[in-house]
């Protein structure tokens, strides 16, 4: 399983960010100035052991390696920006392949928007444009070359892996598509991956084959699974009256995304632990309300079990929104209010993915066509329950809490009477999970899990 983390470059200054929004401006100049606009409304966020860094120190980019890398992070994505020949916010990258340092698996995704005055209302003032042509479609490529052949970069099956945010607005992707392999070709990089990023916000997204990509990368929120909005449930402080935020709940995005039917390509599965972007967004800010480090780790568990189940070898990705993504208050890296608690879900629930995983296929391997036989069954259960034991009342919590999510894992497969069953079971979620997080260590009690897991499949 390769966790890969979103990662935005915006923390340094540069001229043209001088230039549109004042000497000096970096992405935590507008973090610094988020208010709070409801009573409990979390803002603004401020970091933790990192600090309000500098992106072009090198020790923060070593302290980031370190904290990932620690917490089940297997690379970073950085953002890409490209115009026509003209690169922006390339810093950190360019340090990073010349030095060599830090010595942590990375890709690159092109964010290939035009840049506008989005952020403060006025999308329609284009500050830098993307000039599309078949000879900027090559430059582009060849550009990307020495990055490609760095022995960090991510891979697949030998392949480098490359990231399109969104297709939709290149004028003919197939073709931009066949440009790039067969100048990788020409330059003895070989074949590379490409995926596009699959976020629903020009509505259909089409098969990745369909534009000569490989497969796609599920970005989110995805705001096809948005749910119904809350925001007429929560009462604005009176200057925020105006500002027409949409208030959406954790919760209905996580399940919307969790039953998301399989489609019939490549789709590998995203998560966010948070969402909050009115640091940039004076007006009509996105947010998302009742999100916390547990439900963050019971989704991606479920994510992570999703891809070990339908992917193998260099295919087994998750991608995560985001490691820094802070003006959207959407980050992995420590805050004042959660500390390391992200990072420890992070790692708490891919652990225990790849332990279910693990159980299960062994398993499958020693019963021949069974998941599980009766005998196997039986000898599990004479071992949980060996002479008079009783389960304790911490274990029965754990038994309480886990069961159910288990098998709602199955949810999409099943028909919607039984799913609507489920989701009634897990109105009574929060408390579940908080005591999942917060009893037994999860390492003591992981042969109980796999027991369990064992018996809904």
């Amino acid at each position: 399983m390769r966790a890969i983390a979103f990662y935005l470059p915006q923390f340094h200054p540069i001229p043209e960010n001088d230039a549109w929004w004042g000497e000096g401006f970096t992405e935590w100049t507008n973090v610094r100035k988020a208010e709070p606009r409801f009573s409990g409304h979390y803002q603004p966020h401020v970091p933790g052991q990192l600090g309000y860094y500098d992106l072009r120190d090198p020790e923060v980019r070593q302290a980031q390696a370190e904290l990932a890398r620690a917490h089940g992070i297997h690379g970073f994505c950085y953002y890409h920006y490209w115009f026509g020949g003209k690169r922006l916010l390339e810093t950190p990258v360019h340090e990073v392949l010349q030095t060599g340092k830090p010595d942590f698996p990375f890709c690159l995704c092109w964010a290939n928007e035009n840049w506008t005055r989005r952020w403060d209302g006025e999308e329609r003032e284009v500050l830098m444009a993307q000039d599309h042509s078949h000879a900027d479609d090559l430059a582009h490529i060849e550009s990307l070359f020495p990055a490609f052949r760095d022995e960090r970069y991510i891979r697949v099956n030998g392949k480098p892996l490359f990231l399109v945010y969104k297709t939709n607005l290149l004028p003919d992707p197939k073709k931009t598509a066949e440009i790039w392999r067969e100048a990788a070709h020409k330059a003895g990089i070989g074949e590379i991956y490409l995926v596009r990023v699959e976020n629903y916000f020009q509505g259909y997204d089409p098969s990745p084959m369909e534009i000569g990509f490989d497969a796609a990368a599920e970005f989110a929120p995805h705001w096809g699974c948005f749910g119904e909005k809350v925001s007429d449930k929560i009462e604005l402080f009176e200057e925020y009256r105006d500002c027409n935020p949409l208030i959406y709940d954790y919760d209905n995005i996580m399940l919307g995304m969790l039953g998301k039917p399989k489609p019939d390509y490549k789709l590998f599965r995203g998560v966010f632990p948070s969402w909050d972007n009115s640091a940039r967004r004076l007006n009509d800010p996105v947010m998302f309300v009742n999100s916390s480090p547990e439900k963050y780790a019971f989704w991606l568990s479920q994510i992570a079990r999703y891809t070990y189940q339908n992917f193998s070898g260099d295919e087994q990705f998750v991608f995560i929104n985001a490691w820094n993504e802070w003006g959207e208050g959407c980050h992995l890296e420590p805050d004042g209010k959660y500390g390391l608690r992200h990072l420890e879900a992070t790692r708490l629930a891919l652990g225990l993915a790849r332990d279910l995983f693990e159980a299960t296929e062994g398993i499958k391997q020693s019963s021949g066509t069974f998941a599980i036989s009766p005998e196997k069954w039986y000898e599990l259960l004479a071992d949980v329950y060996r002479g008079s034991r009783k389960l304790s009342a911490d274990e029965l919590n754990m038994v309480a809490a886990f069961g159910p999510y288990v098998f709602f894992a199955m949810a999409p497969m099943l028909d919607k009477g039984i799913q609507d069953q489920f989701n009634l079971a897990l109105n009574n979620k929060d408390r579940q999970i908080a005591e999942l997080y917060d009893s037994l260590s999860w390492k003591i009690t992981a042969p109980l899990r796999k027991i369990f897991d064992m018996f809904f499949k």
